[in-house]
């Protein structure tokens, strides 16, 4: 969350605490008589329901928050777990989300201090979370109090055993696969179209522990192919892969610590340029160390496709193009993997990549008004690259434009025939259509 979307929350809450309740609509929750949390034995959840309420004019049924009644998993797939921060403490965030003016939501909120887990809205709801629509009406978003930027403060040990427990309890009820395709941080939500690719978020950020969380869910990063494999996992050791960035939205420098980042250069050199990732940097320029700048590091547990090596480097296949890190002898920052890997099909120059796997325009019905279509994004995987991934995503769009489900259509699941594959584009998941790709083992 940057330091704009911090500042919009808190003037929503002064803006919210001052409006006229006769302004919003009778207040209400989808399902609020008392509701046991979704969680495991092992946590002691409570239940605190966000808002579920019109706000503004009462004949405008569009206007409201702060998420979407579904049936999940039987109308949509819940295929994804997207762990976040807050950037503000644990009890504001149960404010914001009691606020429908602020239009955001998660599933759950893990607390900081004690790791105590508060369920908000229902898993077979949509929560407002991802900042893609495709990824919220097909995940469960779990937001952890804490702030990116500093990191260590607020992940404490008790965190990621709550957050641990309650993504391997999802993951099992739902059928998610415990790997760094599905359960992402923010951070690896694609944009929706390539012209939404600056706006979206870097949390939990660089300081978030992945190995140590992946170890938690009982995957820890442990070698499993050969050392030549042109498939690895990048593994750092976390408190000796101390990294100095910049808060560059407060034009601050970090202190140095430990990290789950690896910085990425253009060529095998520390003096070679950080690698720029073209969504983000259209204009071209070079990448930066800011903490933000998602598209010059990979994180640790995140796999990768070897493009080349060199003395004491590795360069990776990474957004379309060759990105470069240090790999010192006698320093494990890589492990060799066996698994999946996706490359064009045989005479095709380059796939495009989307952010999304909707339905094509013919499978809408003919009376529905805005049929919803994918767009690529500016990645493109070219001939002779490759990226992780080959599982596959579902594909579909739900429409939910109304609180009440009054216009046409109106809280209804449209699947697609077409099928689409997730891969690990960069620090970001994406989707391609199978017909575009080969999936191929590697071992």
């Amino acid at each position: 969350m940057t330091s704009k979307q911090r500042t919009r929350l808190a003037l929503a809450l002064t803006t919210a605490g001052a409006l006229s309740v006769a302004l919003l609509a009778p207040a209400t929750q989808a399902g609020a008589d008392a509701v046991r949390p979704e969680c495991p034995r092992s946590l002691d959840c409570d239940w605190v329901p966000a808002a579920y309420q019109q706000t503004g004019d009462p004949a405008d049924k569009e206007t409201y928050g702060n998420y979407d009644t579904s049936d999940r998993p039987h109308s949509n797939a819940v295929k994804f777990i997207v762990l976040h921060d807050t950037e503000v403490d644990y009890d504001t965030t149960l404010k914001i989300f009691q606020n429908p003016l602020n239009q955001t939501s998660a599933h759950y909120v893990v607390r900081s201090a004690d790791g105590h887990v508060t369920q908000m809205v229902k898993n077979k709801d949509v929560a407002w979370q991802a900042g893609n629509w495709y990824l919220n009406t097909h995940s469960i978003g779990i937001e952890q109090e804490g702030v990116a930027a500093e990191g260590a403060k607020w992940y404490t040990p008790e965190m990621y055993r709550s957050t641990a427990r309650l993504v391997r309890h999802l993951a099992a009820k739902y059928d998610i696969p415990l790997d760094r395709q599905h359960i992402i941080g923010h951070d690896g939500v694609p944009p929706t179209s390539a012209a939404g690719t600056r706006n979206m978020h870097w949390d939990p950020g660089p300081y978030w522990d992945w190995n140590r969380f992946m170890a938690l869910l009982g995957r820890p990063v442990v070698p499993s192919a050969p050392k030549d494999s042109e498939l690895v996992t990048v593994s750092p050791d976390f408190a000796r892969n101390e990294q100095a960035f910049r808060d560059c939205e407060k034009g601050v420098d970090l202190p140095l610590q430990g990290s789950s980042a690896v910085p990425l250069h253009t060529a095998p050199s520390d003096d070679a340029p950080l690698f720029s990732d073209p969504g983000l940097h259209p204009d071209g320029s070079a990448g930066t160390n800011c903490a933000a700048d998602w598209g010059s590091k990979i994180s640790a547990t995140q796999q990768a496709v070897v493009a080349e090596r060199a003395p004491g480097w590795t360069a990776i296949w990474w957004y379309g193009q060759k990105a470069w890190f240090r790999t010192p002898g006698g320093t494990r920052v890589t492990v060799p993997t066996s698994g999946h890997v996706v490359k064009p099909k045989a005479g095709k120059t380059e796939v495009p990549v989307y952010g999304v796997a909707y339905p094509e325009k013919g499978e809408y019905p003919s009376d529905f008004v805005k049929p919803t279509v994918g767009t690529p994004l500016v990645y493109t995987i070219k001939a002779g690259q490759a990226f992780p991934g080959g599982g596959e995503a579902p594909t579909g769009y739900y429409y939910a434009p109304t609180i009440d489900a009054s216009k046409p259509y109106d809280h209804t699941y449209f699947p697609g025939a077409q099928k689409y594959l997730t891969v690990q584009i960069g620090h970001r998941i994406a989707f391609v259509k199978a017909s575009d790709v080969d999936v191929e083992r590697v071992r």
